[in-house]
C-alpha cells in the first residue's frame, strides 16, 4: 500500500502531463487506477477541453459508468459528430442504459463510416431484434461477423436472434458454433441448452454442481420455449419442475403456470 501510495503521489507531482495515447493503453489494458492519475496529472497541468474530456469518457465507459460515459460523449460528438469512436461507444453506452432509441440513431450513424467495428455492427444487430426487425438483424450479424469471424458474442446474439424468431434449429447452429467459440460460458451454454430442448422437446436435466436457483431458471426457459410451440402440456411439466426445484416458490415460473392453468 505504501509504495502505490508514493508512485501515485510521484505520479501527480510530475511536471509534464501524460499523453492521451498512455492514457488510452492504460484505459485499454483495464488499468483504471493508473488512467485516473495519469488524467489528474493533466488536470492538475491545466489541460481542458477535448484533451481532458475524451479520456474522462472513455474511463466512463470501460468502467460501466454508462449514463455518465454517455453524458460525456454526447458533449464530445456535438464538436466531432462524424468520430466513429465516438458514435461506437455512445451506442453501446445508450444501449447499456436501456436508450434504445438514441442508441438506434447512433448506431445508424456509426455503421455509416467505414471504419465501424464489429462492436457496433452487433449492438445494432441487438436493436434491431428489440425492435423485431429480422432482416435487420440478420444484415447486422452477418457484417459483425465478416468483421470478426472469431467473436463468440455475435454467434450467441444470433443464436438468441433466432430463438425469438422460432427458428430453433436456426438458434441452435448459431449457438454451437458460440459455444465451439468459447467453452464454458455459461450464458452460451444456457441458451444452446434452450434451443436443444426446444428441438428435441425433452426437459432440461440438472447439471452436475447447478444450483437449485440456476436449474429452476433453465426449466422455466424451457417452458417459456415449450409454450411457445403451442406445446402447454411439455410447458406446464417445465414450469412445475421448475418450481419444484427452487424448494417450492419460483416467481417466473408461478406466474407461467398460473396462466396455463387460467386457459
Amino acid at each position: 500500500m505504501m509504495l502505490v501510495t508514493l508512485w501515485a503521489a510521484a505520479a501527480l507531482a510530475a511536471a509534464a502531463p501524460a499523453a492521451p495515447s498512455e492514457i488510452d493503453h492504460a484505459i485499454a489494458m483495464g488499468r483504471f487506477d493508473q488512467a485516473r492519475l495519469m488524467i489528474a496529472a493533466k488536470v492538475k497541468a491545466g489541460v481542458t477541453g477535448e484533451p481532458i474530456e475524451r479520456p474522462l469518457a472513455a474511463l466512463a465507459y470501460a468502467t460501466g459508468r454508462n449514463e455518465e460515459a454517455l453524458g460525456r460523449l454526447e458533449t464530445l460528438l456535438r464538436a466531432s459528430p462524424d468520430d466513429p469512436l465516438l458514435l461506437e461507444q455512445a451506442t453501446i453506452a445508450a444501449l447499456r442504459s436501456g436508450k434504445n432509441d438514441s442508441a438506434a440513431l447512433y448506431a445508424e450513424r456509426a455503421t455509416r463510416h467505414p471504419a465501424a467495428s464489429w462492436r457496433v455492427w452487433n449492438a445494432k444487430g441487438v436493436l434491431a431484434d428489440g425492435a423485431r426487425d429480422w432482416a435487420e438483424a440478420d444484415r447486422a450479424y452477418v457484417r459483425a461477423a465478416a468483421l470478426a469471424p472469431d467473436r463468440a458474442e455475435i454467434a450467441n446474439n444470433l443464436g438468441w436472434s433466432r430463438l425469438l424468431r422460432g427458428d430453433w434449429p436456426g438458434a441452435a447452429e448459431a449457438l454451437g458454433r458460440a459455444a465451439a467459440m468459447k467453452p464454458g460460458a455459461v450464458r452460451i451454454a444456457n441458451n444452446l441448452d434452450l434451443a436443444r430442448v426446444a428441438l428435441a422437446g425433452d426437459l432440461p436435466a440438472r447439471r452436475p454442481g447447478e444450483s437449485s436457483e440456476d436449474y429452476a431458471a433453465r426449466l422455466n426457459d424451457a417452458g417459456v420455449a415449450a409454450l411457445s410451440r403451442g406445446d402447454a402440456r411439455r410447458a406446464r411439466a417445465a414450469f412445475a419442475q421448475a418450481i419444484e426445484a427452487s424448494g417450492g416458490w419460483y416467481a417466473r415460473a408461478n406466474t407461467n403456470l398460473a396462466l396455463i392453468e387460467g386457459r
